[in-house]
């Protein structure tokens, strides 16, 4: 696995595989993770690859330990977590990493 850090954030380019609901494995694509200053978690992006309704890629956040020889994905519980990952999201599409400065 390859990684590129910028201003906390680490590009990842790597894959893994869960469970779905369903019991299917599914491969998963990392698209970057990175550690919250704000919260002091641990976060990784990532995508199935699959499109929503309105044929955008579907991505997933979760909260890991980076340092767990094996990694369990968490859910995201507050909005406040969301907010950043989202406020990252934006900025790397508008390719604005000056905004993420202190996250």
């Amino acid at each position: 696995m390859s990684i590129e850090k910028f201003d906390g954030i680490k590009e990842e380019i790597g894959s893994f595989k869960v469970m779905n609901d369903d019991g299917i494995e599914v491969e998963c694509e990392v698209l970057f993770s990175f550690e919250s200053e704000e919260t002091g978690k641990n976060y990784i992006v990532y995508t199935d690859n699959t499109l929503d309704e309105d044929d955008n890629t579907r991505v997933f956040a979760s909260i890991y330990d980076p340092d767990e020889e094996e990694t369990v994905l968490q859910p995201i519980e507050t909005d406040e977590e969301w907010a950043i990952i989202e406020k990252i999201l934006d900025a790397l599409q508008n390719d604005d990493l000056d905004s993420l400065k202190g996250l």
